[in-house]
């Protein structure tokens, strides 16, 4: 009696414990194989919990919340394609408007009854609160399980179907009827793309990966918006809005995303598949230099938006290849066109003769923002020869009158004294002119990011570039996506260091944040 009382306790308790800790399944199954970017988060509960453990979430936080009825909950979302609209903003301008078509799937490995009262109660409230309350939800029997469909006031519409202990979610309907058929073995899953095998990894916080087809129409929409913010003139906005595309999908194959926690935070790891022909070419031109001057930052203020530090073995063999790359990968006339107007590229810094001034200076260039429009901005280089250098920079800058004396530093302005370059020591600073003389104030008072205890980490940084920027707002509101404010009025700067370096298959960039990616994209649904 007492052995059939024990047999009987192990098996409620493993029964219990399987419940518990149900075996995870291979999302990519129940996505549809032309899926153009994919996402997946192994444990959905731990990764938001990583998120609410960085300094600044406490800080601001009422409450740290309670996942615990996330624990185990599988996630992925498939991005299908784009549609784009046009959203008039005045009488006289309209900007593109891009919205992925993209389906949530997520696996609660919990009782059907369970995951309906999930969709039934925390889905619709979520649609409500960004949907407004005059949202109208109509539910039916449909493909074995229930089919919702929100209809906001404005006729946007959002769906989901609920089945055993799968949801699904998402903004096109025909995009969720794909999964349910690659779910019935009607079509083919991701586990059919064999680029995505190769590089699939699991063990992360979180998984993405962008195919060719996705570069190819990210590109296309990257190159649209590049192309507004860049110029006015339409002739301007056709060239930049063509031949960028190409650019980009002759040169990248694809893009894996990794994310996970670290001791310093949330690290997102983003590689970026070149073709063998550029990889090559970019990680031997784009090399950093063994030994690199110190001193420069030095005229860094502390008080910067963004700062990046460029450690470049040889700058005028890395421009040079960058041109090359871009030319060979456009069609002809565009790369010609490309060659030819290629100084212009570096007017807005300044420099009117790319190839002149990049052959005077040395490894070491620190750029700076002074706020997030970048309008206030600056560029730190060492020098070689500062006489050399001179006839490269912008004519705006008039070298034969009289320089002006300050900080111990010769200072050139422009006429209308918007634009400045100062030598001193073997160093120039040339950008706006309250930035540069900000730069030289730094080094005269000894207070700049030299004292900061984050420089080390941009110093001791073996990559190509290394940028240590600062976010004003984006804390406050992914806190109150998880939790509540202790003060709703309170905003609390965050920091972030990304790190590029070129390697034998392409682009490796790291960054680390206390909320990294994931913590973006919850952003997004603040109000």
């Amino acid at each position: 009696m007492k052995f059939y009382f024990f047999a009987s306790a192990l098996i409620i308790l493993s029964v219990f414990t399987a419940c518990r800790t149900p075996p995870k399944i291979d999302m990519r199954k129940l996505a549809p194989n032309d899926a153009i970017v994919y996402l997946e988060i192994g444990n959905l509960a731990a990764t938001l919990e990583s998120l609410t453990e960085s300094r600044a979430f406490q800080e601001l936080a009422a409450e740290t919340p309670d996942f615990s009825a996330l624990e185990n909950v599988q996630m992925a979302v498939a991005v299908t394609g784009f549609e784009t609209s046009e959203k008039q903003v005045s009488d006289d301008n309209a900007v593109l408007d891009f919205k992925p078509q993209f389906v949530v799937i997520a696996e609660t490995h919990a009782w059907s009854w369970q995951t309906l009262a999930l969709a039934e109660n925390q889905i619709n409230n979520f649609v409500i609160k960004n949907f407004g309350q005059e949202t109208q939800l109509e539910k039916v029997d449909k493909f074995d399980g229930k089919f919702f469909t929100w209809t906001a006031a404005d006729n946007r519409k959002i769906f989901a179907f609920v089945q055993d202990s799968l949801i699904y979610f998402g903004n096109d309907q025909a995009a969720i009827e794909k999964c349910l058929a690659v779910k019935n073995n009607k079509a083919e899953s991701l586990l059919k793309n064999e680029s995505l095998e190769r590089s699939y990894s699991t063990g992360n916080s979180a998984f993405g990966y962008v195919s060719p087809a996705g570069i190819a129409q990210i590109a296309n929409l990257a190159a649209v918006g590049l192309a507004v913010q860049t110029t006015e003139e339409s002739g301007g906005r056709s060239f930049i809005a063509g031949v960028l595309p190409q650019i980009l999908q002759n040169t990248t194959k694809e893009i894996v995303w990794t994310a996970n926690k670290t001791e310093r935070g949330i690290e997102d790891k983003f590689s970026v598949s070149l073709t063998p022909e550029v990889s090559a070419v970019v990680k031997e031109t784009l090399a950093t230099a063994e030994q690199t001057p110190a001193g420069s930052i030095e005229f860094l203020p502390p008080d910067f938006f963004s700062a990046t530090r460029y450690n470049l073995r040889n700058p005028l063999i890395a421009w040079r290849s960058l041109l090359l790359v871009t030319a060979q990968n456009a069609d002809t006339v565009s790369g010609k066109f490309l060659i030819e107007v290629s100084d212009s590229l570096l007017e807005p810094y300044g420099i009117a003769k790319a190839e002149d001034f990049l052959s005077q200076i040395d490894s070491e260039i620190i750029t700076a923002q002074f706020d997030a429009e970048g309008e206030r901005s600056a560029a730190i280089f060492r020098v070689k020869v500062a006489e050399n250098l001179k006839t490269s920079i912008s004519k705006e800058i008039n070298f034969k009158a009289e320089s002006e004396k300050k900080f111990d530093a010769e200072i050139w302005f422009s006429e209308d004294k918007k634009t400045a370059a100062a030598f001193i020591e073997n160093n120039l600073i040339l950008g706006e002119s309250e930035s540069v003389l900000k730069c030289l104030q730094a080094k005269q008072s000894g207070q700049n990011f030299a004292k900061n205890p984050n420089y080390q980490k941009v110093a001791a940084s073996q990559f190509v570039a290394a940028t240590f920027a600062r976010d004003l707002d984006s804390a406050g509101k992914i806190v109150e996506v998880l939790a509540k404010k202790k003060d709703t009025d309170r905003k609390l700067a965050t920091f972030y260091l990304t790190e590029t370096r070129f390697t034998d298959k392409g682009i490796e960039r790291k960054t680390v944040s206390d909320f990294g990616l994931i913590g973006t994209i919850l952003k997004q649904f603040s109000n």
